[in-house]
């Protein structure tokens, strides 16, 4: 078997595109967002919102249209139904707000720092968990920052007099949650950051949680428990899955109810000998694999891999 291709690969700088010139950043925001990731995905959906909602604001401004829902009260007509609110009465009015808000961002600085943490905890958290879990987290992980917020709103009398008016937007509480949960999920993951070096991922967790609850006091106390909620489902969610509860166990248990069981069937099946061409034509398909995986690289980098190719490379390379 012809390993010279497999040999020449650098297992240790993957990202060192095998064979290729080095791809420039605009080629890799272009095929981060042309792949059609759930990553990506996200990103877009927080991106349109927020370009939606600030031409509309734009379109108020240019026909003298009041943008405020009520006075000069800082809440706009379109944060109005669409941020979620403190006020249960009122978020019985708009209970989709629950769902809306996670996307929403006024402040182009809020939705740049979002989309930026979400950006590369994301990569981290599908590279290990994949996209159908990193949906899960960011909306449930958003839904429990809401339920977080607006039970804190209710509860503590320090808001008593806020809880009428208070609203809450952003994905932090979202992005934390995906955070939280790939530091527990691989809490020894070293990231490199500017002026600090490399750095384990479960800190920089540590660090965004206690940054949050040190600001409650301070100024917007909501967002800041909001992300704690969000911060909480991640942890909570990544116990879960250490534990062998899979998703479906977890979060859909009725469907287990109107399953039908299949009946219980007992065989044997006597594992027969591998003849020594079955064993070269076996050898000779996973050879073609490999070399199929170093081709994509070759031609796409190695972020265009799927996780079983990755997997497979992975292993390969402790041969």
């Amino acid at each position: 078997m012809d390993n010279s291709k497999f040999r020449n690969f650098n297992f240790n700088n993957p990202n060192s595109n095998y064979g290729q010139r080095p791809p420039s950043p605009l080629d890799g925001i272009k095929r981060f967002f042309t792949g059609r990731s759930m990553l990506s995905i996200l990103i877009i959906i927080n991106i349109a919102v927020f370009l939606l909602v600030n031409l509309a604001h734009l379109f108020f401004f240019l026909f003298q249209v009041n943008p405020f829902q009520t006075g000069n009260d800082g809440i706009t007509k379109i944060a109005y139904w669409l941020a979620v609110p403190s006020n249960i009465e009122l978020l019985l009015q708009r209970p989709w707000s629950v769902f809306t808000y996670m996307f929403l961002h006024e402040n182009l600085w809020h939705l740049f720092f979002n989309m930026l943490m979400l950006y590369f905890g994301g990569m981290i958290f599908k590279e290990y968990l994949g996209s159908k879990k990193l949906l899960i987290t960011y909306i449930l992980g958003g839904l429990t920052g809401a339920a977080f917020y607006i039970a804190a709103y209710n509860f503590f009398p320090v808001f008593a007099s806020a809880v009428s008016l208070s609203t809450a937007i952003g994905a932090s509480a979202s992005v934390l949650a995906i955070i939280v949960a790939i530091a527990a999920y691989i809490p020894d993951y070293k990231v490199r950051l500017f002026f600090i070096g490399q750095v384990k991922f479960k800190w920089i967790a540590v660090a965004f949680v206690l940054l949050d609850l040190l600001s409650i006091e301070k100024d917007n106390p909501g967002g800041h428990i909001a992300h704690l909620g969000g911060a909480f489902f991640g942890l909570v969610y990544i116990l879960a899955l250490k534990k062998g509860l899979v998703t479906k166990q977890l979060f859909n248990p009725l469907k287990k109810l109107f399953k039908r069981k299949p009946k219980m069937k007992a065989t044997y099946s006597p594992k027969k000998p591998v003849t020594d061409d079955q064993y070269y034509y076996n050898k000779k398909l996973h050879q073609q694999k490999i070399d199929s995986i170093l081709d994509k690289i070759k031609k796409s980098g190695y972020e265009s891999l799927s996780k079983e190719d990755k997997e497979l490379l992975f292993k390969e390379s402790k041969k």
